[in-house]
């Protein structure tokens, strides 16, 4: 297993926030029984249907905590319904005896029980399989991260980075349990393949103590594992605007104890990234990816799961005007390659063992033609990381706890060269053509933590403490403490929290050897480099939630962070290629309100509204610069608005579920605009490189983008159900106004970028 692991080197469970439920169903006289059932919970979007085998057992793994409706249905006895809580990642245990039905039964259930967790200590967010199913982004990789981004607090700015509460390069996505801490946008990173996934939980606060490294916002992804007895398969084929194509497919097969799986997908698309300007020039990205997966349950309930993967992207960095003159490519191929195995141990009914190991293998290159202005750039930089982690769960009496710890280790390695092919871009000074860039270094980060969940009658309290050490560009250790509580007031069905954070936060790797570097003062007679620390932040949250009519949730919160050394980014010298920097300070404080409706009679929806704003404060503390950057960078007095400032956003989708599998849904997106500093860019050049159209849409005088506004719709239907096997057929329009907008405008450091137009998509899926 080990050596599978090493040579193909990402996707297993580490069993984070999650439970499992093993079911037991027997008849009166005590044989084991088949049935068919079903658990469901609003609060987490979560609802799976299952089938107990003939020796009447189940597990439902990787259960989000919180409350679930269990149903259980056998033929000829009454169907059995219950509340079950899921607190532990300690397996709770069910066993049912089903009796004989009666001439009639008539069964009422109210799933408002699952809709608020009565047990939670901050709010967090769920995203379920049907939201996944439904999602066709006009740009492909993006169809996860546009969910994620439809949440309160999130921002999705140029070509798909997220930003959570203000926060640059500080998102952790933990996959099936196992943590990925590095820019997962579509321009450094191949993208998740949503049909592989069954749910996701977004974080902005009130972490438990395993998560670290990260911590501007979490996306838990849980894979599908509930592998049915048998062999099935799904696929899926779609298309649509910029000639975007795309397929997947996937197969399974299930028996009592093991469970296989292997999956494959792949699209094109002339549209890739956000282009600079309104035409859409050289933006043209490929991709492909397989998976696969081995699991196999021991007698006891002990459990080992390997898998395997690799995904690769290739496409064109979009130009702007003066480059597509010119007669500039440049092409950049992400790939990623990657193994994890996990395996889990029950010591007792009370104590759960669980142990994690993964390798990936991540390149990324980049090439430019002779043509490409204002530099040519040739770049080729990547890692090796291994990830190890033991866990320790229990539960007893009032108390569920955790104790644990993992480890990073990397190989990281960066090759850089380039040549200036339009020096009066550049300050005086810059050399044209200075020596390629190498190097090669170890990134260390062990980690430990402690944490428990406390729950008395209506109060909760959850407490943690972790403990970081982060060795590579520089060498520094961090406490982190962490703090939530609740209170369940049952009659008005509101639950009213509080929490704490205290964050330690790991550089963005990518590019952090050339900023790191004493081989860049040979770029420019003028070079500042100064090392790019931890961050440390102080979170603070407060809010409630309530539940209305079994039918309507309220979410409500209000939120502040604090800063030292506040990370951002920065583009080097015009070449597309970023890089981390940090200023001395940031804060960035706001409120947020959902109210979502999980389904009253036909129709479901949402509504949410974000105000925020945010800070950051000079000087520059961490980066390189050259030429007047430099000296501006150590010259920064007082405040300024943060890259991702965008005041006031809301977004809302309402959806109508008709008769014979067909529904119907509408979408809003508004955005009052993002910051836009021009530095000392002369206006008139701008005009040249991006156009009228573009500068229209930009208040130099307020230094913002306009707003921007998108309608969306969507539709789809059931067009084949027979046993197990089904078709589905679902349309999509964005942007059906077809507008213009623009994300950002020439900014220092986050460049410029233009929104799809009006674009349609369609998709076909089928399973068997």
């Amino acid at each position: 297993m080990l050596a599978l692991v090493c040579s193909c080197g990402s996707r297993t469970a580490a069993q984070r926030e999650r439970g499992e439920l093993r079911i037991e169903v027997r008849d009166a006289q005590g044989a084991g029984l088949a049935a068919s059932g079903e658990l469901l919970s609003e609060s987490n979007q979560f609802r799976r249907g299952f089938q107990v085998a003939a020796d009447g057992r189940y597990a439902a793994q990787d259960l989000p905590f919180g409350v679930y409706r269990l149903r259980l249905n056998a033929e000829g006895f009454a169907t059995w319904n219950k509340l079950v809580e899921v607190r532990s990642e300690v397996p709770v245990r069910v066993s049912v005896t089903l009796g004989v039905a009666p001439v009639t039964t008539q069964v009422q259930v109210n799933d408002g029980a699952t809709l608020l967790d009565p047990s939670r200590t901050g709010v967090l967010y769920s995203v379920g399989l049907q939201a996944i199913a439904e999602e066709i982004s006009p740009q492909p990789g993006r169809g996860l991260l546009s969910l994620v981004a439809e949440q309160p607090g999130w921002l999705f700015e140029a070509n798909g980075v997220l930003h959570p509460r203000g926060s640059e390069y500080d998102v952790q996505f933990v996959v099936d349990g196992v943590p990925v801490t590095q820019n997962r946008s579509p321009a450094f990173a191949p993208g998740f393949d949503a049909d592989d996934v069954e749910s996701m939980r977004i974080l902005t606060a009130n972490y438990p103590a395993e998560y670290g490294r990260k911590l501007g916002g979490v996306v838990e992804i849980t894979t599908e594992k509930d592998a049915p007895t048998g062999l099935h398969g799904q696929g899926e084929l779609s298309g649509g605007s910029f000639s975007t194509t795309a397929a997947a497919a996937a197969i399974s097969y299930g028996s009592t104890k093991d469970r296989i799986s292997l999956s494959g997908n792949g699209f094109h698309s002339e549209r890739y990234l956000d282009p600079p300007v309104l035409a859409n020039y050289t933006n043209r990205g490929t991709n492909y990816g397989v998976s696969g997966a081995y699991e196999h349950d021991f007698s006891g309930g002990d459990r080992l799961r390997v898998s395997i993967s690799q995904n690769e992207v290739r496409f064109l960095v979009p130009n702007e005007l003066l480059q597509q003159k010119a007669g500039q490519r440049q092409d950049i191929s992400n790939r990623e390659t990657g193994g994890q195995a996990h395996f889990q141990h029950t010591l007792s009914p009370q104590l759960l063992l669980s142990v994690s190991a993964s390798v990936r293998d991540v390149a990324a290159m980049l090439s430019s033609n002779p043509q490409a202005t204002p530099v040519m750039a040739f770049q080729n930089r990547g890692y090796r990381e291994g990830y190890a982690r033991a866990d320790l769960a229990g539960h007893r009496g009032h108390h569920d706890w955790k104790i644990g710890a993992d480890a990073i280790f990397a190989h990281v390695y960066e090759d850089l060269s380039y040549t200036i092919t339009d020096l009066q871009q550049f300050d005086p000074g810059t050399n044209p053509n200075p020596p390629a860039f190498s190097d090669r270094k170890w990134d260390v980060e062990p980690a430990a933590y402690v944490q428990d969940q406390y729950h008395a009658g209506n109060w909760n309290i959850s407490a943690g403490l972790r403990f970081d050490h982060y060795r590579f560009a520089v060498s520094e250790s961090g406490w982190s403490p962490r703090l939530g509580v609740s209170r369940f007031v049952a009659k008005l069905n509101l639950l009213v929290h509080a929490s704490y954070d205290r964050a330690f936060q790991t550089p963005a790797v990518e590019n952090l050897l050339l900023a790191s570097s004493a081989q860049v003062v040979s770029f420019s007679n003028n070079v500042l480099r100064l090392p790019v620390r931890p961050g440390r932040g102080n979170f603070y949250e407060a809010g409630l939630t309530k539940s209305f009519l079994g039918k309507l949730r309220l979410d409500a919160t209000v939120f502040r962070r604090d800063f030292r050394q506040y990370s951002d980014d920065d583009v080097f010298l015009n070449t597309g290629i970023s890089f981390p920097i940090a200023f001395a300070k940031g804060r960035v404080h706001g409120e947020e309100l959902r109210l979502g409706v999980a389904q009253w009679r036909r129709f479901s929806g949402y509504l949410s509204l974000t105000n925020q704003a945010g800070y950051g404060v000079n000087p520059i503390t961490g980066g390189l610069f050259l030429g007047s950057d430099a000296a501006n960078a150590l010259n920064g007095v007082g405040r300024f608005a943060d890259s991702q400032d965008q005041r006031n956003t809301a977004k809302g989708r309402i959806r109508w579920q008709g008769p014979r599998g067909i529904w119907l849904a509408a979408g809003a997106q508004y955005g009052s605009g993002l910051p836009a500093d021009i530095g000392d860019a002369d206006p008139a050049f701008l005009l040249t490189q991006y156009g009228r159209a573009i500068l229209s849409h930009v208040n130099l005088g307020h230094g913002r983008v306009g707003p921007n506004f998108s309608v969306d719709f969507a539709a789809g239907a059931q067009v084949f159900h027979k046993d197990q096997r089904s078709a589905t057929f679902q349309v999509q329009v964005v942007n059906v106004a077809d507008r213009l907008n623009v994300i950002n405008f020439a900014s220092l450091f986050s460049g410029t970028a233009v929104a799809a137009p009006r674009s349609a998509s369609a998709k076909l899926a089928f399973s068997f």
